[in-house]
């Protein structure tokens, strides 16, 4: 029997609770400060989210050659039909509004004379890249919004602490449950719950992602009862830094932009023989050629050069990049750059509407732990910082709205007292090793749930995960028992996603039926615990 918490407990009320504070949270958080009380939750401490480490920029229609119009039909076709046209819609013709918004906030993107300078980016028909200090973009962008944030009254933060889980009382989200890093348990009520956690980059043992990208909103919203869709759609950039002892620190496609070449072993440049595109192919053409000569090579990574370049233009246009690399003593004007494929970004997530709202009541998401169904298959470069923008944006108008319909508040102390052992345990009821069995998990789902998938591979992975399936209904001692109860949960979908639809396309790229989807393999696949566990096509 669980035995009772004893730890230091307390409950609060807020109008809204904002859990993660990347770009999408906190803009959604600014739209609701004008209309109440705001508490924006994190786990780091101080805050972390991977908004601050997107290099390349926000992809935006701004040049009067280009237009909304243009920015939907790469988005489409990068999306291999499976976007939702509507949301795609709303994401290119709001995104202008959204960025010129963020300028008055005072972002301070790069420019040359009068015109901000527009890079081009792989499957983009028109340079529409905004970037900042040439490749801080997502550092420059969160600090406009952090000032803004700050600038509200009406927002608070909470650093810190984990959410063990979502607060639900007859099937509508009221709160959630916290843990801080101080076994300190804090149960926080509100009118509505938004969902802005970020990716699960951390389920793979190659990952971009920081090391907060857990998958843990998710995994909290699917345990409630929600509908999540597209989960096998799990990106790769195609360069990442792959030396030993270096993280896998992400290396902007807009180098390929400027004039990049990927190389193997042999020096030759190698994508044309894949793609007409070359260099500029979508990044799930680029990252199964890389995956291919690594293959074939028997090979570790290949090269981005950029040698042939002005070493000057380099320094000045990539300046963490450059710095990054000359910590490991690598001078990126002179050498070419050891780069292999890691995960990325999630496409799919907890299925939204097209204001952030979830298949439960009073529970909202944005960001990349929502799928608005805007990236399909393939998600367009650059496009999820507009995307948490501007859905961001407008889930924290339509909470405010909704807000009025609100039911009356419960007593947190009755709904969530008796209850709390299911979620917070004094003791760990987990196998020791845990960071064995983290690592484990993450070879697991690179190697068999990676780049290019088959029907056996996936098979074998999830008999490797069933082992840990059990894990999802535990209660937690600390974070980073969450953590991995988390990513198991995110993992098993993602398997069982990429299982169920046996026909490639876009991100998902099945080694034994390469061609692209058939109906009904065009449609969505989705899960949902209590009723479609395994999946079904929605």
């Amino acid at each position: 029997m669980t035995p009772p918490v004893r730890r230091d407990l307390s409950f609060d009320m807020t109008d809204y609770l904002v859990i993660g504070s990347g770009i999408a949270g906190l803009r959604a958080a600014i739209e609701l400060g004008q209309h109440g009380r705001v508490l924006i939750v994190n786990k780091g401490n101080p805050p972390e989210s991977a908004s601050e480490f997107a290099q390349g920029g926000i992809a935006v229609a701004l040049d009067p050659e280009d237009s909304v119009e243009a920015h939907m039909a790469d988005t489409l076709q990068a999306g291999k039909g499976l976007c939702r046209p509507e949301a795609v819609e709303i994401l290119v013709s709001e995104g202008p509004a959204r960025v010129q918004e963020l300028i008055r906030w005072g972002a301070q993107f790069d420019r040359q004379r009068d015109r901000y300078v527009l890079a081009k980016e792989a499957a983009h028909s028109s340079a529409r890249i905004l970037r900042a200090r040439g490749d801080a973009t997502g550092t420059e962008i969160m600090r406009a919004l952090l000032a803004r944030a700050e600038q509200t009254p009406s927002i608070r933060w909470l650093t810190g602490y984990f959410t063990a889980d979502l607060l639900m009382d007859e099937g509508r989200c009221i709160g959630a449950v916290l843990l801080s890093d101080s076994d300190r348990i804090r149960v926080v009520g509100a009118d509505a719950v938004a969902l802005a956690t970020g990716g699960a980059g951390q389920v793979y043992s190659r990952t971009t992602n920081p090391p907060v990208a857990t998958g843990d909103g998710m995994a909290m919203a699917y345990r409630a009862g929600c509908v999540l869709e597209d989960m096998e759609f799990v990106q790769f950039h195609p360069t990442s830094l792959a030396l030993p002892q270096a993280p896998a620190f992400l290396l902007t496609e807009a180098m390929r932009g400027e004039g990049a070449v990927l190389r193997n072993p042999r020096g030759e440049a190698f994508m044309k023989r894949y793609d007409p595109a070359g260099e500029l192919a979508t990044r799930d053409i680029v990252s199964r050629a890389i995956w291919q000569e690594m293959q074939t090579g028997q090979v570790s990574h290949v090269y981005l050069d950029v040698t042939h370049l002005d070493a000057a233009f380099i320094r000045e246009r990539f300046p963490t990049i450059t710095r990054t690399c000359l910590r490991y003593g690598l001078d990126i004007t002179k050498t070419p750059i050891p780069v292999a494929p890691s995960a990325h970004f999630m496409i799919g997530g907890v299925k939204t509407s097209l204001i952030g709202e979830t298949s439960l009541e009073g529970l909202y998401a944005a960001g990349e732990a929502a799928c608005s169904g805007v990236h399909g298959a393939n998600r367009l470069a650059s496009n999820s910082l507009l995307e948490g923008l501007v859905f961001g944006a407008r889930a924290g108008a339509a909470i405010a709205s909704a807000r009025k319909r609100a039911v009356e508040r419960p007593r947190l102390e009755s709904v969530a007292g008796p209850r709390l052992s299911e979620w917070i345990a004094e003791r760990s009821f987990f196998p020791t090793g845990i960071e064995t069995a983290m690592h484990r998990l993450r070879e697991t789902m690179w190697n068999q749930v990676g780049i290019v998938r088959d029907g056996t591979s996936l098979a074998d992975a999830l008999k490797s995960l069933d082992g840990w399936i059990s894990l999802s209904a535990v209660p937690i001692a600390s974070q980073s028992e969450g953590e991995f109860k988390n990513q198991v949960t995110v993992a098993v979908l993602i398997a069982r996603a990429a299982l169920l639809r046996k026909s490639s396309v876009g991100a998902h790229y099945r080694s034994d039926d390469p061609g692209p989807g058939k109906s009904p393999e065009s449609r969505h696949i989705a899960f949902r615990l209590f009723d479609h566990p395994e999946g079904y096509w929605a």
